[in-house]
């Protein structure tokens, strides 16, 4: 009750100050149009917003350690976030100004155009490609390579529970930690990317057909979407992979085959539909026609005339499917049946490393531990649609 009270108090005394920040602006400016004519809630926006920012500085130099020598966890979090945010801004900044003088005449124009939420996400995309690609290479151990040591606490600090061989740690059968966030790169978003093209094979392929062709296939193809995506894509999801789990043993085929044709088949559905709508719009314009009365063919209507106009909704759909694919590859593999060991995965990884909670009371750094794989699997999500965000605004034709 104490904390409800209190923050309508705060919230009350920045409701004053900010009809005093309004009524000061109108006599110090003679009741200039910008302040004459700012609404009371505005006002309220700029106060709440600089005592925020009063805060957050205040609270960022705060000690990190009380007077009997235990650390502060919230400071030291805090502290985190705010320079790992200063520096996605300075490798952003650095990354558009690179490509702005180096490559192709295109890729220059390309990214002058480009704002800095985007070149933020190209250059994460090409990192975690990179990492995924050289996992081999990269990772220091292999991933389900079993070390002398379970239940090392990140940091490398042995008089806190760590070890300096093992930077991030080690899980609780003695995997080295940073091995496989490396290696969970090439398998998770390795197969959400191999899925997602599947998913696109099937959806594109059935929706053009169904634009172009018509008639009682396009009826009977959209019937079937409909009732597909009826059901929840995450529960259904999840009820074919528990069957799946019963017979792929038995049949000998890895369960990782099962999830990603299951997955692909459920989220071609949505690509279906777009694929079919942006194809309807193209199969009335009169080059369509043109190309009929010229006799040519289905392939060519598909791949010559439909396909290269409906590029750009595609290409912008691909990076959201593609977020949609791997978030429900890491909720699979989190409820134990998506990815299976030895291979390593972000989201088994989040489930197998959440005891080190526990610890955080006694060593703030193990609360660290589970939130690796998370925020590996958020940073990958913010970046492609930030890319997906300017590839719209692109396709869309709006201007700055």
């Amino acid at each position: 009750m104490m904390t409800i009270l209190w923050i309508a108090g705060v919230l009350l005394a920045i409701l004053a100050v900010a009809w005093a920040f309004r009524w000061a602006g109108q006599k110090a400016t003679s009741n200039a149009p910008g302040f004459r004519d700012m609404p009371l809630s505005v006002a309220f926006g700029y106060v709440f917003g600089a005592a925020l920012l009063i805060w957050a500085v205040r609270f960022y130099f705060q000690p990190t350690q009380t007077e009997q020598g235990v650390a502060v966890a919230s400071v030291m979090f805090f502290r985190w976030a705010v320079q790992g945010l200063i520096i996605a801004m300075i490798a952003a900044f650095a990354f558009k100004q690179f490509g702005k003088y180096v490559g192709s005449a295109w890729s220059r124009k390309l990214f002058r155009s480009m704002p800095l939420t985007a070149s933020f996400g190209i250059l994460v995309i090409i990192l975690y490609s990179i990492v995924a690609i050289f996992a081999g290479a990269i990772a220091p151990y292999g991933q389900a390579e079993i070390l002398g040591a379970a239940n090392v606490l990140p940091g490398g600090d042995p008089a806190l529970g760590g070890n300096p061989d093992y930077p991030l740690g080690t899980d609780n059968i003695g995997r080295d930690i940073l091995s496989r966030l490396i290696y969970g790169a090439q398998n998770t978003v390795g197969i959400a990317f191999v899925t997602t093209l599947l998913a696109f094979v099937i959806g594109v392929t059935l929706g053009f057909l169904a634009a172009t062709l018509g008639g009682w296939l396009d009826q009977l193809l959209s019937r079937g979407v409909d009732v597909l995506m009826a059901i929840p894509s995450l529960i259904f999801a999840l009820l074919l992979m528990t069957i799946a789990s019963v017979w792929a043993p038995r049949l000998g085929i890895p369960l990782t085959f099962f999830m990603v044709v299951i997955i692909a088949v459920i989220d071609s559905t949505r690509v279906y539909r777009l694929a079919r709508a942006v194809a309807l719009n193209i199969v009335v314009m009169d080059y369509i026609e043109a190309a009929k009365l010229r006799g040519e063919g289905l392939g060519y209507l598909v791949f010559r005339e439909i396909l290269p106009n409906a590029t750009a909704p595609l290409l912008a759909e691909f990076g959201l499917r593609f977020c949609f694919v791997f978030l429900t590859i890491a909720a699979l593999s989190f409820l134990g049946v998506g990815i299976q060991p030895p291979l390593a995965d972000w989201g088994t990884m989040v489930r197998d490393l959440a005891p080190f909670i526990n610890f955080a009371q006694f060593a703030p750094l193990a609360a660290v531990t589970p939130l690796l794989a998370a925020g590996a699997i958020a940073l990958l999500t913010v970046a492609v649609n930030f890319v997906v965000d300017w590839m719209l605004h692109k396709s869309s034709g709006l201007k700055e």
